[in-house]
């Protein structure tokens, strides 16, 4: 197995840096060397070593010296301290400045390979850890009973423990990465890291250097080596969202990736091999930009092993009262604030909006409203001024596109309804009477229509 696992040997005794590197090697690690703390440093600027041994007589800049530069510059790479005029002082304070472990001279191979394997692992959970921690800070859970969203719990729950790649599909604004963050977690690669890449959000022109990692002088500014997010995605899951922009040249690296698990640098010409699974996203219609030429079909079809579609938050009107209350908790722990509630005529007001945004939408707007909210209780008249009212009923002309005149005679009196709903702040008498029906009756044709529980 190729370990791709790089260690550094700062030591400025030639027989040292040739019968530790030697050893080492065979063991499959990759080895650089430097002969004193400058040029330890100029290399981890350069690079980012998996470990680095490191004597601690040197001349000019001592191993001390150095372990606190590399400690500032990264603090994630193990530190073993070598020495043949140890002494416990010198030992306390390189372990007070972060060294994984101290070795003296002469050196135990036995010992020199237990601790470098056992600094490898501490580093790589270190890592690890800290993608983790970000990821359960960020990371919220799928809320909603609804029939849609429990077929998509179920379907996540099926599908996670499998190595198959996952396209996700759905508006924007539904939650693609929160089920991709729980596919993720629900495999057995959640102990390692979940990388995301936006492929929206990056130029053409660095979006290689993002996946691949690029090496020193590759581009204008490209000032040290760099890994990638497939390099760093290593034994975990890499998340590419919106993946339908990405450009046609990239979608052939990305495919050759997928056949061959292995890739190169912008501007090396190593190979590295990876073990990544990988879930893309998109918002976009993929057989669509196939027929026009702007999505490669062998990458869709190697992508698309399973789909799962997010349904929007039109088809789980159901759950927008789990999630607005989710969403007003979530507030009010990040500000401090008292929590805010919605009335049950704000709760009728909000299922008769067609949600364009989705769910990052009803965030928003949660948030706007909690803010603004003078009352513990917010009143449906303050959602009404922020839902935004549509030209024509439901936003269209559904109606008159409906098969039959009963499923159209619904469709238009849904619309009706809704709209006069937001009209009058959610107020089911006010709305009744304005529209001439008993308040019962609207009560009736709301809970017909899906506008009330």
């Amino acid at each position: 197995m190729h370990l791709r696992q790089t260690i550094l040997i700062v030591d400025d005794e030639e027989s040292i840096l040739q019968s530790l590197g030697g050893v080492l090697s065979d063991e499959g690690y990759e080895i650089t060397s430097a002969r004193s703390g400058e040029e330890a440093l100029r290399i981890c600027e350069d690079q980012e070593p998996d470990l680095i041994l490191l004597d601690i007589w040197l001349p000019r800049m001592d191993g001390i010296e150095a372990l606190e530069g590399i400690r500032e510059m990264n603090g994630l790479i193990p530190v073993i301290m070598i020495s043949g005029h140890g002494s416990i002082e010198t030992a306390v304070r390189a372990t007070r400045l972060g060294a994984f472990d101290y070795l003296e001279k002469p050196l135990s191979l036995e010992k020199v390979l237990v601790t470098v394997k056992n600094a490898l692992r501490y580093g790589r959970l270190s890592r690890e850890n800290l993608i983790l921690r970000d990821q359960k800070h960020h990371t919220r859970k799928l809320i909603g009973e609804s029939p849609a969203m429990r077929m998509l719990k179920e379907q996540i729950r099926i599908v996670a423990p499998t190595q198959a790649g996952v396209l996700i599909t759905g508006e924007n604004g539904t939650g693609k990465e929160l089920v991709a963050q729980s596919i993720h977690g629900l495999s057995d690669r959640a102990e390692h890291p979940l990388v995301e890449v936006n492929c929206a959000a990056l130029p053409e022109e660095l979006i290689e250097s993002e996946l691949f990692g690029h090496e020193r002088g590759a581009f204008t500014g490209a000032s040290k080596s760099k890994r990638g997010k497939f390099d760093l995605a290593h034994r975990g899951t890499l998340f590419l969202d919106e993946i339908g922009d990405m450009s046609l040249k990239t979608q052939a690296k990305i495919l050759r990736i997928l056949q061959e698990r292995r890739f190169e640098r912008v501007g090396g010409s190593k190979t590295i091999t990876v073990d990544v699974r990988v879930l893309a996203a998109t918002n976009k219609n993929l057989e669509h930009e196939i027929e026009e030429g702007r999505f490669r079909e062998d990458l869709y079809y190697r992508l698309n092993v399973i789909p799962i579609h997010v349904p929007s938050l039109r088809e789980r009107l159901e759950d927008i009262e789990e999630l607005a209350a989710a969403f007003l908790d979530e507030f009010a722990r990040s500000s401090g604030d008292i929590r805010k509630t919605l009335v049950r005529e704000g709760v009728t007001l909000l299922k008769s909006y067609r949600w364009p945004g989705n769910v990052r939408e009803l965030k928003n707007l949660m948030e706007r409203l909690a803010i603004l909210s003078r009352e513990p209780e917010i009143p449906a008249s303050l959602i009404a001024q922020f839902i935004r009212k549509q030209e024509e009923p439901d936003g269209d002309l559904s109606s008159l596109q409906a098969p039959t005149l009963k499923e159209a005679r619904n469709a238009f009196e849904r619309a009706y309804i809704a709209r006069k709903l937001a009209e009058y702040g959610g107020n089911v008498s006010q709305t009744a009477g304005a529209i001439g029906i008993e308040r019962s009756h609207l009560h009736r044709k709301m809970k017909l229509l899906g506008l009330a529980e």
